[in-house]
């Protein structure tokens, strides 16, 4: 990395990642009593697919609504997630989202029916700039375009701070040594181009396989949106007022998934939004704004003419997949390091099943609220370490190779962004690209590197390339259709397969099979390790406590 005379600081707690899942972590573990540094790969309140749109929130009140509502998301997830995460989630979520009120005034609106607040709809620029304005007043030290690159881990394997680079102060290195550390670095949309996930490549995940946590759901990555053809804009929340035809007008149907399955097998879709009622076509374009622009320029009146639509992959980001939670407070399995919003797993409330828009957006509220309040607790235990050195570094210490760094990136986004290799999986497609992407992870250590720029960007495709490895994997591991997971060979879904998948490993990766299948045993918010009416483990359907062994893969 590029020198050793940069930025030193200590802290008590310091978050990874300036989207809503690290702002409101970082007030949490400020209104703690901790001191916090933010550092975002960006700038905090602006980068980021939330900052970039309109923005969906799971916000129910108690009520029956709120339990019919967690009942069939939990039936549509394959049964995968935890009913009382859910209802602990939309809890926070209800009471945090008055956080939000300033002098008493709730800034996204009032249902003139209703009279309830909007609490499911944020726009996300104001939303993001009014978190950014709070954390800095609480006192965060926010370190705006500084990606870190490295954990930095004490003698006991404790999580004891980062390393990375100021983009603005020509590269300069910056290191904070921390009593706790909150990862929330987004998921991985692998450059997709999908919007507002530039800076989504997966590099929180790999600081932390380096440093050893686990990960959970990777299988569920195969989220698509549909855009504009000439465009990147994914927020597809009206896309529910769509139908869809062929390049001749002929109707195709009215679902996204078929949109997609023409779409794979090579059929030119096209969408209009005829399904949206004239009454609420203005407030639609109020709500969303950007949603329209792309349209708008080419001339497109998307109410009444059609216009064609690509798939874009958005990866773990609208997927499910990330780093496996192993309680309530948000912990993962290496101490010291706490991990919220989409970088971690969202399994525990979506199961199977994406979790794009209103379900990632108050899981991001309330895990980096529990986190940061965690990571408080844990800094003020532990201290801060005397020395604590950085771990990993696959694409910190090679010769600079820029068209290496291509290369990979390249062979990742080739097994990773066609349909034919996300949206719909076989054994044979799976472990072709598990050889390949294996192979090229063997040479990564050789030929990335770089300074400067192409330093970050030499990290950013280790990243990419490590979440492909863990994606494809867990993917074969899964021989069965359950939730957004489609294998085209294994058609049916499975009950034998009712239990969640853990990844881990980087030379070697490993897929097993979690002990609980909703993992009660390590995470249930009341404690509980369940069986089920016949008393067996749920997690094996033949009875054996601790599961079944899932796949074991090797590099090649």
């Amino acid at each position: 990395m590029n020198g050793t005379d940069g930025t030193e600081i200590d802290t008590d707690v310091l978050v990874l990642g300036g989207g809503p899942a690290g702002t409101w972590a970082a007030l949490a573990a400020a209104r703690a009593g901790s001191r916090v540094v933010l550092a975002d790969k960006g700038y905090c309140g602006t980068s980021g697919p939330t900052a970039s749109g309109g923005n969906n929130l799971w916000y129910l009140p108690p009520g029956p609504e709120r339990a019919a509502a967690v009942d069939r998301r939990h039936a549509e997830g394959g049964l995968l997630s935890e009913p009382a995460w859910m209802h602990r989630v939309l809890d926070e979520t209800y009471r945090r989202v008055d956080d939000l009120a300033v002098n008493g005034r709730y800034p996204f609106g009032v249902d003139p029916e209703t009279g309830r607040r909007r609490g499911s709809s944020l726009q996300g620029p104001e939303y993001m700039r009014r978190m950014r304005r709070m954390v800095h007043r609480a006192g965060v030290r926010i370190l705006d375009q500084s990606p870190a690159l490295q954990l930095l881990v004490d003698a006991d394997g404790v999580v004891a701070g980062a390393t990375g680079v100021h983009r603005r102060q020509g590269y300069e290195s910056w290191t904070v040594r921390a009593g706790a550390v909150v990862l929330a670095t987004g998921g991985c949309a692998f450059l997709s181009g999908s919007f507002g996930t530039d800076v989504d490549t997966g590099d929180g995940h790999l600081m932390a396989a380096e440093a050893g946590a686990e990960f959970s759901g990777m299988e569920f990555s195969s989220a698509y949106a549909l855009a504009p053809s000439w465009s990147g804009h994914t927020k597809g929340l009206f896309m529910q007022f769509a139908t869809f035809y062929d390049d001749q007008g002929a109707r195709l149907g009215d679902d996204r998934a078929t949109a997609m399955r023409y779409l794979l097998d090579g059929v030119p879709v096209h969408a209009r939004l005829d399904r949206a009622h004239p009454d609420h076509r203005d407030l639609m374009r109020r709500s969303q704004p950007n949603y329209f622009l792309p349209l708008d320029k080419a001339g497109i009146d998307p109410f009444t003419e059609m216009y064609p639509v690509r798939a874009v992959l958005e990866g773990t980001v609208r997927g499910t997949g990330g780093l496996r939670i192993t309680g309530t407070d948000c912990g993962t399995s290496v101490p010291g390091l706490f991990a919220a919003g989409d970088v971690a797993t969202r399994e525990l409330i979506t199961g199977g099943r994406s979790g794009g828009g209103s379900h990632n957006g108050a899981w991001a509220m309330s895990s980096g609220s529990w986190s940061g309040a965690a990571a408080a607790g844990f800094a003020r235990r532990r201290g801060v370490a005397d020395v604590a050195p950085p771990i990993g570094g696959v694409g910190l210490v090679g010769d600079p190779d820029r068209a290496a760094t291509r290369s990979i990136i390249g062979l990742v986004q080739e097994h990773t962004l066609p349909l034919e290799r996300s949206f719909r999986r076989t054994a044979r497609s799976l472990e072709d690209s598990i050889a390949a992407l294996d192979d090229a992870w063997t040479a990564a250590p050789v030929v990335l590197g770089g300074r400067g720029r192409e330093l970050v960007r030499a990290r950013s495709g280790a990243a990419l390339l490590a979440v492909a490895r863990w994606v494809s994997h867990t993917a074969l591991a899964r021989a069965e259709t359950r939730g957004m997971h489609v294998r085209a060979d294994h058609a049916d879904t499975d009950p034998g397969f009712r239990y969640r998948l853990v990844t881990s490993g980087l030379d070697r990766v490993d897929v097993r099979a979690e002990s609980d299948p909703a993992g009660r045993a390590e995470s249930d918010p009341a404690g509980r390790a369940e069986s089920d009416p016949a008393g067996r483990a749920e997690s094996d359907p033949a009875g054996r406590a601790e599961g079944r062994p899932a796949r074991r893969g090797a590099s090649r």
